[in-house]
């Protein structure tokens, strides 16, 4: 920087040192005049006050008379530089257009660098040739191609451009959620017990006409006695922990440990959603839906989606039969639903379409496009796609569940967590955790579930508009 700008720039700070003091000591005056709850200022503070104000612009003038002047410095120094480096890459360009021959230390042009700089060194015979090569070589340096590139290769000048890591922008394993726990009538779980036990009819009691042979009136009323039962959900605990070094956490530059945390609870949510699916109600599971006694299947052999739509109108019938009510969601695997809309007419036309299209004939209507949850309607019921949903029954085949959800029960706690520093902490190690207690039972009413399962949901194909072979 030139000397006369950093000297103009010195002078521009001391007089904005003495402005604010100026400022300051007129501030002191209304201050004061405040504090002494006084509306006026007296005779000598009212002069002393005109007076630090005037000053005040005059160090206003000067600051900006300092400003102008600077501004001009820069400016002109800055033109200067552009002028500077605009010669240099002229001078460059100039000396890469002259270089027709070989580098000035070429190996074996008999020209020795060490030995040029010795005798321009020390002024003897030859220096002035010598001098002249070596401003040569200096050029050769700057310009010539040869000479080792620097790249972002590390070793190569790379250590100098690391890597940005966006911390905050981490991103967290995908999970399957918890779509068909979430349609469960969902209950707290009561403390105290290991096991929940709900009272149910078995058979009920029964009524008959009045009637006899001989007459109606007097005649016996029908009596049947109630027998009841129970069904039980026992309380079963999921969990899960991760040791982490002390140093992680204290020296990470986000907070790690929400990151294990909220990895933990979106696992426990998914353990928990694949329990109420497929618990198998021996190892320490709930007893799923699949695998409640006495619910409804049905089997599926054709592959195309006509075929499901009809099975799909069974089970619903079948909830309407055998339970007396009516069937509240559909649930199917992502890849069912996706090759459901897959599905064409034997023009080509797809059988399922946005309800905004206004379909005629459809068998299906799309709803959100989403990968879990409720994504359209089947014959008036809403389609929600699970991901936890089994996709290796018999191999390879999925299943599709018609049910009424509100015949569910889910008991849960609340999610607990902890952290416990004692368990490693010989070696500074902290153990987080989380668990809950859930128990569930599909047992109420197992014929409102009807499982349509079978060969035609064996891994689906996206061949296009053929729906004998591809729906």
């Amino acid at each position: 920087m030139d000397e006369r700008l950093k000297r103009l720039i010195k002078r521009r700070e001391e007089k904005a040192e003495e402005r604010q003091k100026l400022f300051d000591q007129r501030k002191a005056i209304t201050d004061l005049a405040t504090e002494e709850a006084r509306e006026d200022l007296s005779e000598e503070e009212d002069s002393e006050f005109r007076s630090l104000t005037d000053q005040i612009k005059a160090c206003d003038l000067a600051l900006s008379e300092f400003d102008e002047r600077i501004k001009e410095l820069s400016d002109e120094e800055a033109r200067a530089n552009e002028l500077t480096a605009g010669a240099e890459a002229v001078r460059r360009a100039q000396a890469r257009a002259q270089v027709t021959e070989g580098r000035t230390y070429d190996k074996g042009n008999g020209q020795s660098y060490f030995r040029d700089l010795m005798r321009h060194s020390l002024r003897i015979d030859g220096s002035e040739e010598s001098s002249e090569r070596l401003r040569r070589h200096a050029i050769d340096v700057q310009t010539a191609a040869e000479y080792r590139d620097l790249s972002r290769v590390d070793g190569a000048g790379g250590y100098f451009v690391p890597p940005a890591w966006l911390m905050s922008d981490w991103v967290e394993l995908p999970r399957g959620g918890r779509v068909t726990a979430d349609l469960a009538n969902p209950q707290p779980l009561p403390g105290g017990t290991d096991s929940i036990n709900i009272p149910k009819v078995a058979t009920g009691t029964a009524t008959a006409v009045q009637w006899t042979a001989s007459y109606s009136d007097n005649a016996p009323v029908q009596e049947t006695d109630l027998t009841d039962t129970y069904i039980t959900a026992p309380v079963r605990t999921i969990a899960g922990q991760q040791d982490v070094a002390i140093q992680l956490l204290d020296q990470s530059p986000v907070p790690f440990d929400q990151v294990i945390f909220q990895d933990l609870m979106a696992d426990y949510d998914t353990k928990v959603d694949v329990q109420v699916l497929s618990g198998s109600g021996s190892a320490g599971q709930v007893t799923g839906i699949r695998n409640t006694g006495s619910i409804e299947t049905v089997s599926l052999t054709d592959t195309r989606a006509s075929a499901l739509y009809a099975k799909i109108a069974d089970a619903i019938q079948r909830v309407h039969t055998l339970r007396h009510d009516v069937a509240t969601a559909i649930v199917m695997h992502p890849r069912r639903w996706a090759a459901y809309n897959a599905s064409f007419d034997t023009t080509g036309r797809p059988l399922s379409v946005p309800n905004s299209q206004a379909p005629q004939n459809a068998i299906a209507q799309l709803g959100p496009v989403a990968a879990r949850g409720v994504v359209g309607n089947i014959q008036g019921l809403p389609v929600l796609t699970d991901p936890n949903l089994p996709t290796n029954v018999s191999s390879t085949q999925d299943v599709v569940l018609v049910l009424r959800a509100s015949d569910l029960r889910l008991y849960e706690s609340a999610l607990r967590t902890r952290v416990l520093p004692e368990v490693g902490s010989g070696t500074l190690t902290v153990r987080l955790q989380v668990y809950g207690y859930l128990a569930f039972t599909a047992g109420r009413y197992p014929k409102s579930i009807v499982s349509i399962g079978g060969a035609g949901l064996t891994t689906p194909s996206f061949d296009g508009p053929d729906e004998s072979s591809s729906s």
